[in-house]
């Protein structure tokens, strides 16, 4: 397997074919934006221990039948994916009040849901990722009824999965995003990366948050963060 032509860069990472037509290099990157491209920078390791950590979810998930683009590790930043038709809705799931959802519905941070939040956003950076339903989804034939139904059941059980196991770990998911795609035989399976850059990690007793929202905030010590939950998840085994 080959490593070739550079074929699209985004904020986080970079994606190159390779001689295997439906494979392709995943390579992580230290860069950080944050609200939508305004703010930018760079966390130290951050494409390592991205990789690393999501890595370790999506091997998780697989445990649990959950089908994902993830074959394997190529080195510290690089994961060799299966090539996926990216479906332009990310789904969001929010177990507790934070971020958007605060200043939408007036609920102080940390404010925990009775029931899980499945929310859908337009992925579409000029536009910056608007929030849409189905109906919306329907009409610009974002994805079909059938492939936005599985997409929901998907995000629901990887919800559940995660949220026992990070409580574990000592970790309150807070909430997270999620992309899909069809593959080669128009299965709708999980792409994309799950990391602190695409979740919210806070320490289940402190509350201190462990994840993007460090750089976002002007937090500090976001590096530290990252490796933090990297530790936790890595400690046992990932049942």
């Amino acid at each position: 397997m080959k490593k070739l032509e550079l074929i699209y860069e985004g904020k986080a990472k970079k994606i190159f074919t390779t001689d295997i037509t439906e494979q392709l290099i995943v390579e992580f990157k230290d860069d950080a934006t944050a609200f939508n491209g305004q703010k930018k920078g760079e966390i130290n390791k951050k494409g390592v221990l991205n990789n690393e950590i999501s890595i370790i979810f999506f091997d998780l998930l697989a445990k649990h039948q959950i089908p994902h683009h993830q074959i394997k590790r190529i080195s510290a930043k690089e994961v060799l994916v299966e090539k996926l038709e990216i479906i332009p809705v990310e789904v969001v799931m929010r177990n507790k009040v934070a971020g958007s959802l605060a200043e939408r519905i007036g609920l102080k941070e940390g404010t925990m849901l009775k029931k899980p939040i499945l929310e859908f956003y337009y992925k579409n950076d000029e536009l910056g990722d608007p929030m849409i339903n189905q109906f919306h989804i329907d009409s610009l034939e974002l994805a079909t009824v059938d492939e936005l139904e599985e997409m929901s059941w998907l995000a629901f059980q990887i919800n559940e999965i995660l949220y026992d196991f990070l409580q574990e770990k000592e970790i309150d998911l807070i909430d997270f995003k999620l992309e899909f795609g069809k593959n080669k035989a128009g299965k709708v399976i999980l792409g994309d990366e799950i990391s602190p850059d695409t979740c919210r990690f806070w320490d289940l007793e402190t509350g201190e948050k462990l994840d993007k929202d460090r750089f976002r905030r002007d937090l500090g010590n976001v590096t530290a963060a990252y490796q933090e939950i990297l530790k936790r998840i890595q400690d046992g085994d990932n049942k």
